[in-house]
């Protein structure tokens, strides 16, 4: 059976900063590091750090973290988490994605701009994930975050608005959503739109689509919680109908790969390449 790891599937380069960042911070400090949440949206990378001392915390646990080192991971926080960290005397370890932290800054102008002229911040994003909270935070929580078009029912159309996303959207529904306003917009003229999804992650899309269609199977490896690995092996399922999810080897299954001559490998910008690694090794044993 031929089995081939996809080159570009695996950590994004923002996750890649905050992993090196907390295996340095480690290695220095002899494990005394917090992580304010899961570092990466992969239960088997965390569980990798955690053994090297790496705990992960909440924001209810902060004032019980004065004088320690927080890292603060790619997705970004909040401007009311560096307030907290300052009250209570927190050495902070900012691993902010550097795309992640351009367009907290922009999303904070927008708003400024914005109640300038009564207007409205409108963000493409997961209510509740970690990188739409760092940005809503920059708003006073008064921006509109929309998932699909029924939630753009929630925007004023009579005023102003400016139209941004969470970094790992898909282009096609940010796309989608911009056309809608536009179209429903009173005056056109009012409606400003910044394309902030990165495209380190949503080239791959097409990448991945290619890679998909040339195996017999595709095992794509992904942690439950990363909302990336979702839309990617949505993907992958669209190109190669027996596609299988994974979060590590264990999950593998042998019928999987009955009568299969060739195996696609592939991941999110959350899954390390040791892990897809070890996913193909195992599935050479069957």
């Amino acid at each position: 059976m031929k089995i081939e790891i996809d080159e570009k599937s695996g950590f994004c380069f923002g996750v890649v900063k905050a992993i090196t960042t907390a295996e340095e911070l480690l290695r220095s400090r002899g494990g005394a590091v917090w992580c304010l949440g899961d570092i990466v949206h992969n239960r088997v990378e965390v569980n990798r750090l955690e053994r090297m001392g790496l705990q992960t915390v909440d924001h209810a646990r902060l004032p019980e973290l004065a004088g320690r080192c927080v890292l603060i991971r790619a997705h970004g926080e909040p401007p009311r988490t560096y307030a907290l960290a300052k009250r209570y005397g927190i050495e902070l370890a900012d691993a902010t994605c550097p795309v992640v932290a351009k367009l907290q800054e922009r999303v904070r102008r927008a708003w400024e701009e914005m109640k300038g002229v009564d207007g409205q911040v409108v963000i493409l994003g997961k209510p509740g994930h970690a990188e739409v909270v760092g940005l809503t935070g920059q708003t006073n929580e008064e921006a509109i975050v929309v998932e699909s078009l029924s939630d753009l029912s929630r925007v004023d159309f009579e005023r102003p608005v400016c139209l941004l996303s969470q970094t790992t959207q898909s282009l096609s529904l940010f796309n989608a959503i911009r056309d809608e306003i536009l179209r429903r917009a009173a005056d056109p003229a009012t409606v400003t739109v910044h394309d902030t999804i990165c495209r380190q992650v949503s080239n791959r899309n097409p990448h991945l689509r290619d890679f998909a269609a040339r195996f017999d199977a595709v095992v794509f490896v992904s942690g439950s919680k990363s909302s990336n690995g979702k839309a990617l092996y949505e993907v992958c399922r669209e190109a190669n109908g027996r596609s299988y999810k994974v979060e590590e080897a264990s999950e593998l299954r042998k019928e999987w790969f009955e009568g299969v001559g060739s195996v696609g490998v592939c991941g999110a910008t959350s899954t390390p390449k040791w892990l897809m690694e070890e996913v193909a090794q195992a599935i050479a044993h069957f």
